[in-house]
């Protein structure tokens, strides 16, 4: 159960405040009008009505709407110079991207160019030098085999000396004593003949 605390039960005496508004307490609520709604002031409510709309309008026509109007003016052309710079940067833009593609295109086949001729350079001294290896090569071998064949020749021209100078000493080894030479290169060169 809710019990009321005894100060709030109490009415205040008139002309004493009310503690909750700070505002004393007045019996005769209602009896005075409200400023603007008092028929007797009408006739002067409407004059300063008029003459402060008509200092307002003077106000607004001569200082603000002029100055509003210069700023938006000021910002279109502005936005306008804005929007033309823009136009003109992109139209370099795509000038300059133009221009980029096409240079990177030449540098492309440029480069191809140049390397098809680098290869085709390398390829021509690769078979220069190919040739001039092949053809030192053949030289040494025919050196070579003009050289086997003297020393085979020369070979083939001392074999019979070797021979008698082996078969002597064979024989002295052999027998004791030293055959002649003349009887060595007889026997040597029958032997040679019966080979060939």
């Amino acid at each position: 159960m809710f019990v009321t605390p005894a100060y709030a039960e109490e009415v205040p005496a008139e002309g004493q405040l009310h503690t909750e508004t700070g505002v004393a307490h007045d019996e005769g609520h209602g009896k005075a009008v409200f400023g603007p709604f008092d028929t007797s002031t009408f006739a002067s409510q409407l004059l300063w009505l008029v003459i402060t709309f008509g200092l307002f309008y003077m106000l607004m026509q001569k200082v603000i709407v002029p100055r509003v109007g210069s700023i938006l003016e000021n910002r279109h052309d502005r936005i306008a110079q804005d929007l033309d710079e823009a136009a003109r940067l992109k139209s370099e833009a795509d000038a300059a991207i133009e221009t980029y593609e096409r240079e990177l295109s030449a540098a492309k086949a440029k480069a191809g160019q140049i390397a098809s001729a680098a290869r085709d350079e390398a390829k021509a001294k690769a078979d220069a030098e190919r040739a001039k290896v092949e053809s030192d090569l053949n030289a040494k071998i025919a050196a070579a085999e003009t050289r086997i064949a003297e020393i085979k020749a020369k070979a083939f021209a001392e074999v019979d000396t070797i021979a008698i100078d082996t078969v002597g000493s064979i024989v002295e080894e052999l027998i004791g004593s030293k055959a002649t030479a003349a009887d060595i290169k007889a026997a040597v060169s029958g032997v040679a003949k019966q080979g060939a």
